[in-house]
């Protein structure tokens, strides 16, 4: 069983690392924070005793990806187009003509392998592994194509804007 002053030792020893892990994935410095502060509660909680630096990592990482699945769309899109929320007042973004746009840019602009990329990514919630799977690519070429959409949509909603 682990005691409080191992969950200590460990936090001193490996909470620099898994904190940068998870703004590296994230973004979000408090979201990060409090993801590095779950794993070792749960830790805490569960009493393991056989817990390793690269567990620690695998366990941020993963509670990171667990806390991207949860957020919504438009979250995600935010995301994505690396939005501060401060430049969106509640309510206008995105109104109903930018959906619209995005939507008919995506299914007009984009090449088919492109539109099927940016819908399982933003549709069916699908990661850059699962996609390459899917398709049989590299995750690199997953990458390029939601590049090559985000580029399409930004000159897009710049025209229009």
């Amino acid at each position: 069983m682990t005691t409080k002053d191992d969950i200590e030792l460990l936090f001193r020893s490996n909470y620099a690392a898994m904190y940068r892990l998870a703004m590296l994935i994230l973004r979000d410095d408090d979201v990060a924070r409090d993801i590095v502060h779950d794993v070792f509660e749960t830790l805490l909680v569960s009493g393991r005793s056989d817990v390793s630096a690269s567990y620690l990592l695998a366990a941020t990482r993963n509670r990171c990806l667990k806390h991207i699945r949860t957020l919504s769309a438009i979250d995600r899109m935010k995301e994505v187009y690396s939005v501060d929320e401060r430049e969106i007042e509640d309510g206008e973004w995105p109104d109903d003509e930018t959906i619209a746009l995005i939507q008919k840019t995506v299914a007009n602009d984009l090449t088919e392998a492109c539109r099927r990329v940016v819908e399982l990514r933003f549709s069916e919630s699908k990661s850059y592994q699962e996609i390459s799977e899917i398709f049989g690519i590299s995750k690199v070429a997953v990458y390029k194509h939601l590049r090559h959409a985000t580029e399409v949509l930004r000159k897009k909603l710049s025209q229009n804007g």
